[in-house]
């Protein structure tokens, strides 16, 4: 118990400064092969295996709740044809969210920013940077309000804050997705009371002891 609260009480200050809730919030998203469904295994057109994709996203949301600013770091899929096999392609990437997503279902594409469908347009931001050595590329980008496939950022809020969404990179291989990082990022209201309560709990405490 006495761990919970120190916790709550380093998390109260982390989370705030001068009493007021931060202005963004990063959430640090791993993808693997294993997150998809089914699992995916890499191999070479002639069958034999090839190195498992893998990487990281980091994703901010800036407080106003308007916009998704995230870098991704993706390794062992090729982005500029520099492999001679075809089947590490890169050949869409998206975000999908649902009310029935869990971590181990699947759901529709919300927001595209590789390939088809592709919504990064008001305005574009996309930056594709292929590793110098390796197979790989780091990508940046940002999910702006009014962007989505049928759909906008404000209306996948609630979906993307209960963990109910995932980032998706698909290949020539693997088309329906050989690469997922599945995504909860708290709204910036739920960080407050969050922050609110871990002060409040940890006040509590030292009043106890005094």
């Amino acid at each position: 118990m006495l761990k919970h609260l120190r916790f709550l009480g380093s998390l109260a200050v982390s989370l705030t400064i001068g009493g007021s809730a931060l202005a963004s919030y990063t959430v640090v998203v791993p993808l693997t092969n294993a997150q998809e469904n089914p699992p995916t295994v890499p191999t070479l057109t002639t069958g034999l295996p090839r190195p498992a994709s893998f990487g990281t996203a980091t994703l901010t949301i800036n407080d106003a709740q308007t916009a998704i600013s995230w870098t991704a770091t993706i390794n062992n899929i090729d982005f500029n044809g520099s492999t001679p096999d075809i089947n590490d392609d890169a050949l869409n990437a998206h975000i999908h969210a649902g009310p029935t997503i869990t971590p181990t279902t699947n759901g529709p594409v919300v927001w595209g920013f590789l390939g088809s469908p592709f919504n990064d347009t008001s305005p574009q931001d996309i930056q594709i940077v292929p590793f110098t050595t390796g197979v790989g590329a780091t990508i940046t980008s940002k999910w702006d309000a009014p962007e989505g496939n049928g759909t906008t950022l404000l209306a996948q809020l609630g979906n993307l804050a209960a963990g109910r969404a995932y980032m998706n990179f698909h290949t020539k291989q693997f088309t329906g997705g050989e690469l997922r990082g599945n995504i909860a990022i708290p709204e910036p209201a739920s960080i407050g009371i969050l922050a609110g309560t871990a002060g409040s709990l940890a006040l509590r405490r030292r009043r106890n002891r005094g």
